[in-house]
């Protein structure tokens, strides 16, 4: 299996996951920037990509509990579209992450973070669950 980069796409934090050759996945960051300037974040992730020799990326895509598409799911598909504009060999697929959010303050919970230590991973731990949730669904179908 090849490493994959997990991202959860905020207005001004990016949590930043990353599996390693056997499908376990690794918190690395919440890389925060100035509110709504996505090429910053952008910058950083083709950076990182490059250092880590990634070239597949499982983005979280924030759709609405209904299934609607949200202001900020169009944001997530701009960074997208501006990620493979920079880099066309990039490998990008966009994963619901509607659950992610309460899944990482779940695993919050039950590590007894503090409100401080909560605020500092909830990006990084919901980009945890947005590459777990695409890795085990391509296992599932047979790496497709």
């Amino acid at each position: 299996m090849k490493k994959i980069l997990g991202l959860d796409l905020g207005t001004t934090t990016l949590g930043i996951a990353q599996s390693d050759i056997l499908g376990f996945v690794h918190g690395v960051e919440t890389f925060r920037f100035p509110k709504n300037q996505y090429i910053v974040a952008r910058q950083h992730i083709l950076k990182l990509l490059e250092d880590l020799d990634i070239n597949e990326i499982a983005l979280g895509l924030p759709l609405h509990l209904s299934g609607q598409m949200s202001e900020m799911a169009n944001n997530v598909i701009r960074f997208k579209d501006d990620l493979l504009a920079a880099n066309p060999k990039l490998e990008i697929s966009l994963v619901d992450e509607r659950l992610s959010s309460v899944s990482a303050h779940d695993t919050i919970s039950a590590r007894g973070m503090n409100h401080d230590q909560r605020k500092q991973n909830v990006d990084k731990i919901a980009a945890c669950v947005i590459l777990d949730t695409y890795i085990r669904t391509k296992e599932f179908n047979h790496g497709k």
